[in-house]
């Protein structure tokens, strides 16, 4: 009887622990709705403890350049193994079999199998790298093993092979604590994990809440406490069954162009810089490349964090190429005109500042000032300009605030304001700083100011893709665009979601210039490709016009020079605008964002002719 009532009380205690278990919410749940979610959960756990998992498709969005080819997301069939005991797996002569087709030993199969705690793909070079792409052989020579916990299985794999990643679609990665603030009820349901991947930067962040999916298409295998296979289980895949879903985002990129660019700035040895190539009519983003090239990583680090930068949107000082502005600035206001005559030595006189060419370019005129960067010339203009008139002409042609495609109110299926190119930083002409009550005070902008933001110094800062955006202005008689890096957001089926038109920028009260003063500085720029600073590259497949740069800069209290080109070809018929910038480069050095220009306007033209060919 004593025995009797004692198992009687373990049971009840046991009954009474399941009933808490399954009905009673726990101090986390504030409602009934997480109150059931909560009891939902346990049903799920006790299948997680017998089931192993592994994620074959993640569901999100997938990237397309304006051509429809993939830029991210490609399926092909790999090898999963699943963390199943030794005794069970099958006869030593199989193993062998299954170890020659990875070439492998029989020893270093055995020892990653016993590693596994969870599924897990085959990868080669030491379990590094993307999953084992198998050839049609070797999946019908793995259907022929009688094996327990392998499987062939098609996996979904975001970053296609042959094309580097791009830092202008950005990289996805584990951000728990952002997750917990942005979806906490979609975890206490268990629709996301802690472990879920999201947009890290470029488009992957800023539409990351729209191509995240409804869900991943995962396999299951049922095992015992022992690692043994449950018999009559086997895999069963879970999917989210919409045919909506994945979406397919249409980008304005050239995958093509964008992969022969690349390809040209590392033969060249572009250590860390930008090349930006927009369409001259619409400021569509044609190509968009960074270095350092960004590297494939799963887990973020020091070291390769640096390498997720786009330079192409990071403001630094822009040397000569603000000339273009400068010059704006003072036709608008009428102190000059193009055939002004100035005389230069060399030396200003003030300010400590010189002509970067010893002994000066003597007589000539603004034109011909621009044509050969002459600094005299342009800190003359600047000292006649007032603050105010500098600042207005500027934001006429969109310098100092973010360039890139926006909108300031939601449409769509997008619930707030998107900003296609977030890390877009704005540039400056002039720096503010506040008081003690948060108002903005301008610093005493003198004619010293005035004269060294003339030439792109001081505190002038301007990003690649606002310097190839310029041009696009230029070329459009003033009018600013909004550089567009998605056309349209597609379901699955191909049916469009909402269109991302293109559209001209808000001038802010600030106006435009006069189309006769873009002709003038589209004139200055042909002048200096034919006779001035940018004569070294006269010779090419098209005759092209631009704007060279160059910045003094420290790094590490060393000097350095950034190079700067930006400029448009064909001259006589645009098609594209470029701008280059290459970075921290020697002192006296020549310029290589010039001879990049170069190559990639041949690179542009060589693919126009080919596509004309195919036609």
């Amino acid at each position: 009887m004593i025995v009797a009532v004692l198992l009687t009380m373990v049971m009840g205690l046991y009954i009474i622990r399941l009933a808490w278990i399954q009905l009673a919410p726990g101090p986390q749940h504030h409602s009934s709705a997480t109150a059931a979610a909560a009891r939902g959960n346990w049903k799920r756990m006790s299948v997680v403890q017998r089931q192993r998992s592994l994620v074959l498709d993640t569901g999100r969005g997938d990237f397309l350049d304006r051509s429809g080819e993939a830029i991210t997301g490609e399926t092909y069939t790999t090898l999963a193994l699943f963390p199943i005991a030794a005794s069970s797996r099958g006869a030593e002569l199989e193993l062998q079999k299954l170890a020659k087709l990875l070439n492998v030993s029989m020893a270093d199969l055995s020892a990653r199998w016993d590693r596994l705690r969870e599924p897990a793909f085959w990868r080669n070079a030491g379990g590094k790298g993307n999953p084992l792409r198998l050839t049609e052989q070797q999946v019908q020579q793995l259907s022929q093993l009688k094996l327990q916990g392998i499987k062939a299985l098609p996996y979904r794999n975001r970053y296609v092979d042959g094309h580097k990643p791009k830092q202008a679609i950005g990289y996805t990665s584990q951000h728990p604590e952002w997750l917990e603030t942005t979806y906490p009820h979609e975890l206490a349901s268990g629709k996301r994990k802690l472990t879920d991947q999201v947009g890290g930067s470029g488009l992957e962040k800023s539409l990351d809440k729209l191509i995240r999916g409804i869900g991943a298409t995962s396999v299951s295998y049922f095992m015992d406490s022992r690692f043994q296979p449950l018999k009559g289980l086997d895999l069963r895949v879970t999917e989210p069954g919409n045919n909506y879903y994945p979406l397919q985002v249409d980008t304005t990129l050239d995958l093509d162009l964008q992969n022969r660019i690349e390809a040209y700035a590392d033969a060249q040895g572009l250590q860390e810089g930008a090349i930006v190539v927009l369409d001259a009519e619409s400021a569509d983003i044609v190509a968009m490349v960074s270095r350092p090239a960004m590297k494939k990583t799963e887990r973020l680090s020091e070291e390769n964090s640096k390498t997720l930068l786009n330079h192409a949107l990071i403001a630094v000082p822009p040397g000569s190429v603000f000339k273009l502005v400068t010059e704006a600035a003072a036709l608008e206001a009428g102190v000059t005109w193009e055939n002004e005559e100035f005389t230069c030595n060399g030396e200003y006189g003030k300010y400590g500042l010189s002509c970067w060419k010893k002994g000066g370019h003597g007589h000539l005129t603004l034109r011909e000032g621009l044509a050969q960067s002459c600094n005299i010339a342009f800190a003359t203009i600047a000292e006649r300009l007032s603050a105010e008139q500098f600042e207005h002409t500027a934001a006429a042609l969109g310098i100092g605030r973010q360039a890139g495609w926006h909108a300031e109110k939601p449409f769509g299926p997008f619930r707030e304001p998107l900003r296609l190119l977030g890390e877009e930083e704005a540039g400056q002409l002039f720096v503010r700083r506040s008081n003690a009550d948060g108002e903005q005070k301008r610093l005493v902008i003198d004619g010293g100011v005035m004269a060294q933001s003339a030439i792109g110094q001081r505190d002038v800062l301007m990003t690649p893709l606002q310097a190839a955006n310029l041009v696009v202005t230029l070329l459009n008689g003033g009018r600013v665009m909004e550089p567009r890096l998605v056309s349209e957001i597609r379901y699955a089926n191909g049916q469009r979601m909402v269109k991302l038109a293109a559209k001209r920028a808000d001038d802010g009260g600030a106006g435009r210039i006069h189309p006769a003063t873009a002709r003038v500085l589209l004139r200055g720029m042909e002048a200096v490709v034919d006779h001035g600073t940018g004569q070294s590259i006269r010779q090419g497949i098209w005759t092209v016009a631009g704007k060279s740069g160059t910045a003094d800069v420290l790094r590490a209290g060393a000097p350095r020079i950034h190079q700067w080109f930006t400029g448009y070809g064909p001259a006589k018929s645009p098609r594209y605008a470029v701008a280059v910038l290459s970075k921290y480069r020697p002192p006296g050095s020549s310029n290589e964002a010039t001879k990049l220009f170069r190559g990639v306007m041949d690179i542009l033209a060589k693919s126009e002719s080919e596509e004309r060919n195919k036609v």
